[in-house]
């Protein structure tokens, strides 16, 4: 009785083992259906997402850097940078500061005002941005 039985299961079978499978190093998806597969979003929603995220931090922080294009967006930004008094800012030496919550290396710059010191970090890497508001304490002039 087991007899007719594995005979029909492998008669059934057979098709399907037959079939080669994948070529060992062979492609089975593009690289860019891959990425999709691990996150739907498109580049846009995920960049709205980071900055609402981001945005729940304090401006200039390490979690929500200034966004600036360039070296030049970053001294165009501090060159407008005032401390509480109206007084501008005097600013320290730049040093890298890791990784921002872009994805990108973000920099830090010591700022001085009379009233004391603090740190603002920037995110240069940001083309299509120029950021308009000010770090707590501090105001931009026009």
């Amino acid at each position: 009785m087991r007899t007719p039985l594995i005979a029909a299961i492998l008669v059934f079978a057979a098709p399907a083992l037959a079939q080669p499978g994948p070529r060992v190093g062979a492609r089975t998806a593009s690289p860019e259906s891959m990425v999709a597969q691990m996150n739907p979003a498109s580049p846009e929603e995920e960049m709205s997402r980071l900055i609402a995220v981001a945005d729940t931090h304090p401006l200039g922080s390490q979690e929500n850097p200034v966004r600036v294009g360039g070296p030049d967006g970053e001294r165009a930004y501090l060159a407008r940078l005032r401390c509480a008094d109206g007084a501008a800012a005097r600013i320290g030496a730049r040093h890298e500061a890791g990784i921002g919550p872009y994805g990108s290396l973000v920099g830090a710059y010591d700022v001085l005002c009379a009233a004391g010191s603090g740190r603002i970090v920037f995110d240069m890497y940001e083309e299509e941005h120029a950021e308009t508001r000010a770090p707590a304490g501090f105001t931009l002039a026009p």
